[in-house]
């Protein structure tokens, strides 16, 4: 049936979900949901709940969801950091034609902190590939 609900709901949070059972089969055709675990999304952790064994199955699902949740938060995570790229053009933009002494005064220590703060981070990691990239050529002869 299209109206069909999942087997499973996963009730995200911060850091990752909480899992229930859905049931709809029961007398009063109300739907029902008891958790079986939680999950830690960051360190993997999956832990049943309370004296719960988990099944395979459900094991299964489980990790299935949380592989897919950490690949859904990596493409946030670029998408995020190319928001930012705009709104640093946005920014350079309103300071450059926009923005008046005092607007300036007042964010200009900040985003020159903040800016330098990135730019070294950045510099310092593209060093560690570069080197990185270096002696793997050098181990492999290329």
């Amino acid at each position: 049936m299209p109206g069909d609900l999942p087997e499973f709901y996963f009730r995200t949070r911060e850091n990752g979900a909480a899992v229930f059972r859905v049931d709809t089969e029961n007398r009063q055709r109300r739907i029902e949901m008891d958790q079986i675990a939680v999950i830690n999304v960051k360190n993997g952790e999956i832990r049943p709940q309370g004296d719960r064994k988990l099944t395979d199955a459900e094991m299964s699902v489980i990790r299935d969801w949380l592989a897919e949740r950490r690949d859904l938060l990596a493409r946030r995570d670029i998408d995020d950091i190319l928001r930012t790229v705009d709104h640093l053009n946005l920014t350079a933009h309103w300071a450059q034609t926009k923005a008046d002494d005092d607007q300036l005064e007042s964010v200009t220590d900040a985003l020159l902190l903040a800016m330098h703060d990135l730019r070294t981070v950045l510099v310092r990691k593209k060093s560690e590939r570069l080197a990185e990239a270096e002696a793997a050529n050098t181990r492999t002869g290329s």
